[in-house]
């Protein structure tokens, strides 16, 4: 994805795409690049949530005109290195702890409803083995948006679905063994949140994050053996 993603942006950069003009369609990105639709997916909600691209319901996908300031924030991150998505993952244990408490506060019967709809597609995914990111993703949007404190969904939808860092450990994610702990994770979230228990909601998301950290922490540590 990362490489797609900078790829595009170098389009972008260097004129071949101008504001105003509409992105190549999906299927014809994931034939220039050689990739899957939701490596292309991935690449270009990164660059939405950079506010260089915006899509427009029914037309397309269109470049944006640059804005001083935009999308500055976590610009030199490499979600391809772990020790980055390490970075991301601490910095999301702080901020997702207390966003998944105030859900269990604040949310309503219908951002309930679609929390819910996100962990079952979540998992139905997982259970068949197809790619999840993208709906892990939703899910954790939908309990930042339960907060209902416009700026925790604001921070996810900044760094997008990039901060779901799956790929990165390709082995352990095609997992059934790895597949299921993380749908263990969700559901103690999706629990908590569900019984009005705020501690218990922050605590589970808090864990589930820290448990990620331990995960690529060791995802590092393996790799660094093997390079010996």
């Amino acid at each position: 994805m990362t490489q797609v993603r900078e790829a595009i942006r170098g389009q972008i950069a260097k004129g071949t795409y101008k504001p105003g003009d509409r992105l190549p369609s999906e299927s014809r990105l994931t034939q220039e690049f050689g990739v899957s639709r939701t490596v292309v997916r991935e690449a270009v909600a990164a660059l939405q949530s950079e506010r260089l691209l915006e899509p427009r319901q029914g037309a397309g996908v269109f470049v944006l005109e640059p804005s001083a300031g935009d999308g500055i924030a976590f610009r030199n991150l490499d979600m391809a290195r772990v020790s980055s998505l390490i970075e991301m993952l601490e910095l999301r244990t702080a901020v997702e702890g207390d966003a998944a408490g105030l859900a269990a506060q604040r949310r309503s019967p219908a951002q309930e409803e679609k929390i819910i709809e996100a962990f079952d597609a979540l998992r139905a995914l997982s259970r068949a083995g197809q790619p999840t990111a993208e709906a892990d993703f939703r899910f954790h949007l939908a309990i930042a948006d339960a907060s209902n404190n416009p700026r925790f969904p604001e921070f996810l939808r900044l760094i997008g679905p990039a901060i779901i860092p799956r790929r990165a450990i390709s082995n352990e994610a095609a997992s059934p063994e790895y597949s299921a702990v993380l749908d263990r994770e969700h559901e103690d979230i999706l629990v908590a949140i569900q019984n009005d228990d705020e501690e218990a909601a922050r605590t589970a998301m808090r864990q589930h994050l820290k448990n990620a950290q331990s995960r690529y922490r060791q995802f590092l540590r393996d790799a660094r053996r093997t390079e010996r």
